[in-house]
Parts: C-alpha cells; sequence; structure tokens
C-alpha cells in the first residue's frame, strides 16, 4: 500500500513556526499581523494560495513582497530551532517500510523548502516520492496525488492520504482514495471528520493498527 503524508502539522510540528513567520512577515510590511487561528486556517496551502486568502485586498507586488519576507523569517526560525517531528513518527514511518509500503509526501510547502528541511533532518532520500505545491496545483485540488498514484503505477483505493487539515482530506475524497485525519494538526478535527475519514487518530503511531486492523 502507498502511504502519502502531508508534511506540516502531521509529521512534522511547525504549525507555530509557520504562524509566527507570517505574523513577523506582516510586521516587516508595516501591518498588523493577523489572530493565529485565521493562519491556522490555511495552513496547507501553497504559500501563494495562502497569501492570497489572508490578504485578498492587496497588490500582487505586496502578496510577492510578503512571501519573501515569509519564507526569510521561516528560514531564520528554522536555523535558531529546528521543527522536530511529532513523537513516534521515525517509528511508525520505519514499520511501514519494513512492512513493503511505499511512502510518499504531498505538501504546501515548496520544492526548496521541503528539500532543506528533509536535509537537515538526515531523510533527503526517505521517502520514495514527494509533491510540492509549487510543482503542481495547491490543494486541495487532487492533482498531487494523481501525480503521485501515476508514479508509482497504483490505484487510489491502493493508497492512503494522512493529513491534518480539510484540503488533505477533500483532495483525496475527489479521487475516492481512503484517507486518514490526525487530531493534532493545524484544523480541529470536527472539520476533518467532515470528510468521512477512514479514521481519526490522535498519534501517528495509530496507523499500525489500522493496518493490522485493515
Amino acid at each position: 500500500m502507498l502511504f502519502i503524508f502531508d508534511w506540516d502539522g502531521t509529521l512534522i510540528d511547525s504549525k507555530a513556526k509557520i504562524t509566527h513567520s507570517m505574523q513577523n512577515a506582516a510586521r516587516d510590511m508595516g501591518w498588523e499581523p493577523l489572530e493565529d487561528a485565521v493562519i491556522h486556517n490555511i495552513i496547507g496551502l501553497g504559500l501563494p494560495e495562502a497569501i492570497a486568502s489572508l490578504y485578498p485586498q492587496v497588490s500582487q507586488l505586496d502578496r510577492q513582497t510578503l512571501r519573501d519576507h515569509y519564507a526569510a523569517n521561516f528560514i531564520l526560525l528554522d536555523e535558531e530551532k529546528a521543527s522536530d517531528l511529532f513523537p513516534n513518527v521515525q517509528e511508525t514511518l520505519d514499520a511501514l517500510r519494513a512492512q513493503g509500503h511505499g511512502l510518499a509526501i504531498a505538501t504546501g510547502k515548496s520544492r526548496k523548502g521541503l528539500n532543506r528541511i528533509l536535509g537537515g533532518l538526515g531523510m533527503a532520500d526517505y521517502f520514495d516520492a514527494t509533491r510540492c505545491a509549487d510543482e503542481t496545483a495547491s490543494k486541495p485540488h487532487p492533482l498531487m496525488l494523481q501525480e503521485l498514484l501515476a508514479y508509482f503505477g497504483m490505484p487510489a483505493h491502493d493508497a492512503v492520504m494522512i493529513g491534518d487539515t480539510e484540503y488533505d482530506m477533500e483532495m483525496a475524497q475527489r479521487l475516492e482514495m481512503p484517507r486518514i485525519a490526525v487530531s493534532y494538526g493545524a484544523h480541529h478535527v470536527s472539520r476533518l471528520q467532515g470528510y468521512a475519514p477512514e479514521r481519526c487518530i490522535d498519534q501517528i503511531d495509530e496507523l499500525l493498527m489500522w493496518v493490522r486492523e485493515r
């Protein structure tokens, strides 16, 4: 089976860093920073789509400038303290790999950003395939999942999407792909349940029980 993971908020604990980076970028622009909850709502989207959602009234030039400030602030915070994988992530991924399952990432991050973080974690070659928002359509469009399925030559029912946002759940639902929601990420689990996930889990190693039961 192919396990497709979201990155931020699912495998790595980066919600606070994303939030603070966006708020600091707004300050750099001379703007009042948005509340945490507002920013949490766009985690998972590609960065251009996220900024357009947060600041629909500003010019394209201002959005690009904000994007540059966000990236600089995120890198600065990451250099001060790298984000940690959530508990049991490494062990769970290792167990899935040992069982012969494929591992992939479908993320709203840019390719440059994902590669930098995976390299810092020593996981540059860990996943069988990865797709980033600046290479394809942003979530919730299912294109990145379609591209991963094509790469592996697999139908949607032989894969499962694991994520923490409505965008993860929606793109999998649009392909009739099984999906598992995590309760500890950016979106409250009540929002994810509307997309009929196979299961809502409170920690990532519960995936192994799901595999055994399946």
